[in-house]
């Protein structure tokens, strides 16, 4: 007695995560990195207000028309080398932890949507160390892991990248500033000149202080949404 084969069963329109993919909650993580990036805003206010004594003491200066002397050249490097000093300390301490947090993100992407993820989870690390690469490797990785992020990641609705557009616009505009600011700085001679670096410094501090607010928001924003997906479903390790 023949019998009719049995048909196949229709696939997966999407790619959907196995009992052995585990999902490893960015919670934690994103409350530590909104207080460290809380430092680094505070750190920039620091550099801002020592810009600002700089100018106002080279316009005392140019005012009295008196000689630039140690004293007061002394006073305002102080400052500004001390908030520059501070400025390091917390961006590198936010940096690893930024790194780690980003690269649990990006493998919690690749658990919801890995056909949507164009690089692997390594560049997550690796992309911030490629010279000028780092300016676009992980903006695209941001990209994919929002995206993938989406209740719905395959969706017509497009994700909302405004908040990562915007934060990383000002982070790679500061980038550029930063050294353009502190070059001034170094090269300037005259009280004039040093009044006339402050400015970008200024600049420099501010563009930074608004990239770190925005990334508290990029990092939430992500943090919110696959928080969410992994309530929704999935096995899930807290560490």
């Amino acid at each position: 007695m023949n019998h009719a084969p049995a048909p196949f069963p229709a696939p997966a329109p999407h790619p959907v995560p196995t009992a052995r993919q585990v999902l490893h909650s960015p919670v934690g993580l994103s409350h530590a990195l909104t207080a460290l990036l809380g430092c680094v805003a505070l750190a920039n206010v620091l550099e801002i207000a020592a810009a600002l004594r700089l100018r106002s003491v080279m316009d005392g200066i140019i005012a009295d028309g008196t000689a630039l002397g140690d004293e007061a050249l002394e006073l305002v490097d102080y400052g500004l080398r001390g908030s520059s000093q501070v400025y390091v300390v917390c961006f590198l301490a936010t940096a690893v932890v930024f790194i780690v947090w980003f690269h649990r993100v990006r493998r919690n992407a690749g658990v919801f949507a890995p056909d949507l993820q164009r690089r692997g989870a390594g560049w997550a690390i690796g992309g911030w160390f490629v010279p000028f690469g780092n300016l676009w490797i992980p903006f695209g990785i941001a990209v994919d892991v929002l995206r993938a992020s989406h209740p719905d990641p395959y969706g017509r609705q497009p994700s909302r990248q405004g908040i990562l557009r915007a934060w990383w616009g000002a982070w790679v505009l500061s980038w550029f500033v930063h050294r353009f600011a502190f070059l001034a700085y170094d090269k300037a001679q005259t009280a004039q000149q040093l009044r006339d670096a402050a400015g970008p410094l200024v600049v420099s501090a501010s563009l930074d202080l608004v990239a770190a607010l925005l990334a508290i928001l990029f990092v939430r924003q992500v943090t919110r949404m696959q928080h969410a997906k992994v309530l929704g479903g999935g096995t899930v390790a807290a560490a």
